[in-house]
């Protein structure tokens, strides 16, 4: 049995997060070998595994069940054959954020939003990523100290939100991130600001007495948008992490991708929400695929994802049900997969 990490808010030395993610699995056969399934290595990419690093907390495997070659958890993390696949359709910029970029590491798409791609860095690299290709190095808000950022964001009175994302926001140092909010402080027309992240999934140490701190002294209204797609990525240490970020005032909401082999069934979506609620964390949306080259071997047709959805929504109480939706380069919003209805989501 693997162990797992000891909860969030057990605290040890300051940044102890820091040196769980330094801790971090990268070799895929090490992986391979700490759940009993060495034979699975014949499956491995090594080209897919250059391209993008495995990377995988350890309490994050904990999760993983052993010498099960179909877990869920594991399937979202491996570097397969798969990925070598040319698959028509499947490029590099799937959403079309290049077209969107209005300054450096700032990415504006909807009305009335502004998001930041504060980082390229992630605790767990998640072999889906619609940004698995993004051109980071070149292009994050927190380079020069998000100078350029806040200065977009000042000069543009329609941006009511700002959205942190990247990457992983919360990959960042506290002091980082209240260099970005202190300069944001003094821009009348913010309302609200929102937080997308892994790190409270997958790295739930993170969610520390600094990271709260700071967290309770934002003079905006919060909402912290997580991303599990299956149910066993909940555990004791979640939970934790997750009263803590109410506790902070933060609203909590969940974002899955649907993924074949992971929770393309009508019982491991419902487990997922429920779960999910247990915590404390209300569904939000239930992404179809992004187009990303690699992924290909993750997606579920539209009509499967229908059926899904509508089989969900009579076994789930409304509250419980994501909206079903596809990004789409170009849109004024996030697109929901309805019958016979394109409207946009926002």
């Amino acid at each position: 049995m693997i162990p797992a990490a000891p909860t969030p808010l057990q605290q040890g030395e300051p940044q102890r997060w820091q040196a769980l993610w330094r801790d971090a699995v990268r070799d895929p056969r090490q992986l391979l070998a700490m759940l009993d399934l060495d034979a699975l290595a014949d499956g491995l990419s090594e080209a897919a595994a250059r391209q993008f690093p495995l990377r995988v907390p350890r309490g994050f495997i904990a999760r993983m069940r052993p010498g099960d070659p179909h877990d869920p958890l594991l399937r979202q993390v491996l570097p397969v054959l798969d990925e070598e696949r040319l698959v028509p359709g499947f490029g590099v910029d799937a959403v079309g954020d290049t077209a969107a970029r209005s300054g450096h590491g700032v990415i504006q798409k909807y009305n009335g939003r502004a998001l930041l791609i504060a980082t390229g860095s992630c605790a767990v690299n998640c072999r889906y990523c619609f940004r698995r290709h993004y051109p980071y190095a070149e292009d994050s808000a927190a380079a020069a100290g998000w100078r350029e950022a806040v200065a977009l964001i000042a000069a543009d009175p329609s941006v009511h939100e700002v959205i942190l994302s990247g990457g992983d926001p919360l990959s960042l140092a506290d002091h980082k991130l209240a260099e970005l909010t202190e300069a944001m402080r003094g821009i009348p027309h913010i309302r609200r600001l929102r937080i997308h992240s892994r790190l409270p999934i997958v790295l739930p140490e993170r969610v520390d007495t600094g990271l709260l701190a700071w967290l309770r002294g934002l003079p905006w209204p919060l909402a912290v948008v997580v991303h599990a797609n299956h149910a066993n990525e909940f555990d004791a240490s979640v939970d934790a992490a997750m009263a803590a970020l109410r506790d902070a005032g933060a609203t909590l909401l969940n974002q899955a991708v649907l993924l074949r082999g992971v929770n393309d069934s009508v019982e491991a979506l419902a487990d997922l929400c429920e779960r999910g609620h247990e915590a404390g964390v209300l569904p939000y949306y239930l992404h179809q695929l992004d187009r990303v080259a690699g992924a290909a071997h993750f997606e579920v047709s539209d009509a499967t994802a229908l059926a899904l959805h509508a089989t969900l929504a009579a076994r789930l109480p409304g509250y419980l049900v994501p909206k079903l939706v596809r990004e789409i380069a170009g849109q004024p919003g996030k697109t929901p997969l309805l019958q016979g209805t394109t409207a946009a989501a926002g």
